[in-house]
């Protein structure tokens, strides 16, 4: 049981989900305070991308509970959840049309209630969640024109220009260079520490997860398999239990957080 505290943005309790009476997920809990960063690790089938399904809202939970701000998520329209809280999906649909101005723009609609059009605020806030993404200078490209990384920052662009107390991201740096994975974790991180903002990401780079997340929570065969702070969760145990694989775990240089190494099985090391 993950207990509510009283700064929570977003609390789970118990969270059980199944596909056609086929169990996904069963007994998942956490919460979420301004400033926290947690990453969701897991192997494939371990009901990562479920989760931020019933975390948004676009999935009723079979069990339990997902608290916003103190109140049920199902006591809020779509429209107030938008304001919240953001989400930023594996593979999230992009007008091929728009440039990547108005791309961003677009993540401001549910905070512009009845205008027809933007106004300072929300040009302002557009060019902030550029400049955090590094595609300023893209601002007139057709988002049809960019390529697979660029694609992914505009994405994550739009979700920020909406100024979210909490943001969900399904595997935000899968389709980024190494550069920009560390530019993109670290404005997440930024933006937790200057903003006060929640982040709960899916990641299958655990040591991207265990660099910059504060807490982890490990997931496999659809249930908690561990959580909390990434030592306590990177562990050649604990990952060996969930992904059947041998890892050596030592420390980074950078921060002193657990380093993940692949093991050759037995058979074939020389």
């Amino acid at each position: 049981m993950v207990e509510a505290r009283a700064d929570s943005l977003l609390n789970a309790q118990d969270l059980g989900f199944a596909y056609d009476g086929r169990p996904v997920l069963a007994g998942v809990g956490l919460e979420l305070g301004p400033g926290q960063m947690l990453g969701v690790i897991g192997p494939n089938g371990s009901g990562k991308s479920t989760l931020l399904g019933l975390l948004c809202g676009l999935l009723p939970p079979d069990q339990g509970q997902v608290r916003l701000m103190g109140r049920p998520l199902a006591a809020f329209s779509r429209a107030q959840i938008a304001r919240h809280l953001g989400l930023v999906p594996q593979a999230a649909q992009l007008a091929p049309g728009f440039t990547v101005a108005e791309t961003v723009l677009a993540g401001r609609f549910a905070l512009m209630g009845g205008r027809m059009f933007e106004n300072q605020a929300d040009q302002a806030a557009a060019a902030r969640a550029m400049a955090l993404t590094d595609i300023s200078g893209l601002a007139q490209r057709r988002s049809g024109e960019l390529s697979g990384g660029e694609r992914q920052r505009l994405v994550l662009a739009r979700a920020l220009a909406a100024e979210p107390q909490v943001l969900l991201l399904d595997e935000p740096t899968s389709a980024l260079d190494l550069e920009h994975q560390l530019r993109v974790m670290g404005l997440l991180e930024t933006a937790c520490r200057e903003r006060g903002l929640a982040v709960c990401l899916v990641s299958h780079d655990l040591n991207l997860a265990g660099l910059f997340c504060g807490r982890l929570l490990l997931l496999s065969q659809g249930r908690p398999l561990a959580q909390g702070a990434p030592a306590e969760v990177l562990t050649p145990a604990l990952i060996k239990r969930a992904y059947g694989v041998e890892v050596a775990v030592d420390q980074e240089p950078s921060r002193g957080r657990p380093r993940v190494t692949l093991l050759a099985p037995i058979e074939t090391r020389l």
